[in-house]
C-alpha cells in the first residue's frame, strides 16, 4: 500500500502547478506577439517561448516526482523557488510592485512548504538510483 501523501505536499503541488501554466501561459503570450509582428528580434523571442516550454514542462515533471516520493523533484522545485525570490527581489529594487511582493510570497512559502517535515520525510524514503542511497557494508 502506498503511505498517504501529506496535505502541505498537495499545497505546494498546486502552487507549482500554477507556476507550470504562469510560465507556459508567458511562452504563449510572446509566440502570440511572434506571429503578428509585434518584435523586433523573432531570434530572441523563439529562445524565449522554448525557455517557457521547457521549464514548465519540468515543473510538472518535477510535480510527478514529488507526488511519487522521489527526492530530485524536491530539490528542483526548491531550486526554482529560490531564483524566483531572488527575480523578485531585483524587481523589487528597481521599483516594488505588488507582482514582486506576490512573488516573493509565493515562493518563500512554496519553499517553506518543500521543506515541511512530513514532505521531506514522504519525499525521502524511496531510492532514486543515486550513489547516495547505497547501503554499504561497515568494515
Amino acid at each position: 500500500m502506498e503511505p498517504r501523501r501529506p496535505a502541505v505536499l498537495l499545497v505546494v503541488c498546486a502552487l507549482v502547478l500554477v507556476e507550470a501554466v504562469a510560465v507556459a501561459a508567458l511562452g504563449v503570450a510572446w509566440l502570440i506577439d511572434l506571429a503578428r509582428g509585434g518584435t523586433e528580434i523573432p531570434g530572441a523571442v523563439v529562445f524565449l517561448v522554448v525557455c517557457c516550454a521547457g521549464l514548465a514542462w519540468l515543473l510538472v515533471a518535477a510535480v510527478r516526482a514529488v507526488l511519487r516520493g522521489r527526492r530530485w523533484g524536491r530539490s528542483l522545485l526548491l531550486t526554482v523557488q529560490i531564483f524566483l525570490v531572488l527575480m523578485a527581489l531585483g524587481w523589487m529594487s528597481v521599483g516594488g510592485t505588488p507582482w514582486s511582493v506576490g512573488a516573493i510570497v509565493w515562493g518563500v512559502a512554496t519553499g517553506v512548504g518543500l521543506l515541511m517535515p512530513p514532505v521531506v520525510a514522504f519525499t525521502g524514503g524511496s531510492s532514486d538510483g543515486g550513489s547516495a542511497d547505497v547501503t554499504r557494508p561497515s568494515r
